[in-house]
């Protein structure tokens, strides 16, 4: 009768395991992938199939853009303007309001059909309104964050904590980059945000992924600079030798994705010296380009420079651009309207609307919408009630958070323009038709980009993860490109 070996090893790490295993053949080949992934963690990826979508500009409204302003009209609302909240509503919580206690609020802007296809589309967004059928707008997202910082992380990580990593580093993830001197993942600032740095973080994948901060004044990016006094041979020679180190160091240390993101880094920041400070030079587009994105007013010409920044960044194969609108302290910036929405809204709009427009003109004239997704949104929409709460900062002609249903719109990357998708209830408070959750949204993005959201994970903590979780099967992609 055969008996078992009584003896066992543990293996201390997985490296230790492969070396012992099948002659070390598997550390041989292991240490292969491994090298070629450090080498350009960044190298196009093939797709899961064929999609007209190659890259994405996320436009963020920071504090949460109220859709029965600007893209969902509600002329119901306004009839009921004044009074309490029908019962047959029911009752949800909000932040700051007892929504029991607080009167509706028509909306004060005025909503026209715009473009052949009849989309309606308020006054505070007549730029934008132009390009009405090439927008796909989704009127029935929600999800269950009315905080900043949980409405902030379910947009831009699909989750309402703090950890997971951001759709932009899930893309650059699951596709690579087809520029080889700029980052995968670029982000614009205006100001800070209230989820900070982790919206646009890699979670828990290698930490190459995370978004690169781009600046509009200043240096573009912090530390790029070649130190003074040494020349283009010299710093090769200092950036080879530290290449050595390091990769001796890694070679005890494979599971640290810090440290081979720190070295794929000192590469691309060699390169991007040259091409950083090129891409961000301006002063080479026609005073024609720069009046077409707002550039010529003082109101729009910061967000202007940003959106002309995007559209030069995908132009150059850069795979994810995230511009920011809001997010500077102060009661009158960002879109946050407890106190006097439509004022707030109003300056807001006056800031994004031009420069957006020209984007999404600048973007068709040159042939890059059909392969650029344009994505805008914000934390969450604005209630259709007054926000009176007692010491919540709001007033009677403010509105408070709504992430139970609120708009997103859609261009470019294979999308049929020129429809609404889903719809809010006759005041705008919950999403009822075509329901989208923050998943379904995070699932058509990568299929527009030819990515099956089933298919890109990633091993952690003992099971496999994606940007989706056990969601997305909704048929928004669907909706999205069908003819």
């Amino acid at each position: 009768m055969a008996k078992f070996c009584p003896k066992t090893w543990q293996a201390a790490s997985r490296r230790q395991f492969l070396e012992a295993s099948g002659l070390g053949f598997g550390a041989l080949a292991a240490s292969t992938l491994e090298g070629a992934a450090i080498a350009n963690p960044f190298a196009p990826k093939p797709r899961h199939f064929e999609a007209k979508g190659k890259s994405v500009i996320f436009l963020f409204m920071h504090g949460g853009p109220s859709h029965i302003d600007t893209f969902d009209p509600k002329p119901a609302l306004n009839r009921l303007h004044g009074q309490p909240i029908p019962a047959s509503f029911g009752k949800v919580d909000f932040q700051f309001s007892n929504m029991e206690k607080t009167p509706l609020m028509g909306s004060p802007r005025v909503f026209k059909r715009r473009g052949q296809s009849g989309l309606e589309i308020s006054d505070l967004f007549e730029n934008v309104a132009a390009h009405a059928d090439d927008l796909a707008v989704i009127r029935s997202c929600h999800h269950d964050g009315f905080t900043h910082v949980t409405g902030q992380t379910w947009l831009n990580t699909g989750w309402a904590r703090v950890g997971r990593p951001s759709v932009g580093s899930w893309v650059v993830y699951g596709l690579g980059n087809e520029s080889e001197n700029l980052p995968a993942y670029v982000v614009m600032l205006d100001g800070g945000i209230k989820a900070g740095a982790p919206a646009y973080g890699a979670g828990f994948l290698p930490a190459a992924y995370q978004g690169t901060v781009l600046r509009s004044e200043g240096p573009p990016i912090l530390n790029i600079r070649r130190p003074e006094g040494m020349s283009d041979p010299e710093q090769r020679q200092m950036l080879d030798l530290l290449r050595d180190y390091n990769e001796g160091h890694r070679q005890a240390r494979n599971e640290d994705s810090e440290l081979a993101a720190r070295m794929a880094s000192y590469e691309l920041a060699f390169k991007m010296q040259m091409s950083v400070p090129e891409v961000a030079d301006l002063s080479r587009e026609t005073e024609a380009t720069r009046k077409l994105y707002g550039m010529d007013d003082p109101m729009s010409a910061e967000f202007g420079t940003q959106c002309l920044m995007a559209r030069r960044l995908v132009e150059k194969g850069v795979r994810f651009v995230q511009l920011y609108s809001g997010g500077k302290k102060g009661a009158e910036v960002g879109w946050d309207g407890h106190n006097e929405c439509d004022q707030n809204h109003q300056y807001m709009a006056r800031k994004v609307d031009r420069p957006i427009a020209g984007l999404l003109a600048d973007l068709k004239s040159r042939g890059l919408l059909e392969s650029t997704v344009v994505l805008w949104g914000g934390d969450f929409g604005r209630t259709p009630f007054t926000d009176g709460a007692e010491g919540g900062g709001g007033n009677r002609n403010g509105r408070d958070h709504n992430p139970y249903g609120f708009t997103v719109w859609m261009a470019g990357g294979g999308i049929r323009g020129g429809q609404a998708i889903g719809s809010t209830d006759e005041i705008g408070l919950k999403a009822m038709e075509d329901k989208v959750t923050m998943h379904d949204l995070h699932g058509a993005l990568l299929g527009l980009l030819g990515v099956d959201h089933k298919k890109l994970t990633y091993f952690f903590q003992g099971r496999e993860f994606r940007l989706t979780d056990v969601g997305g099967e909704g048929n928004l992609l669907q909706r999205l490109t069908r003819a």
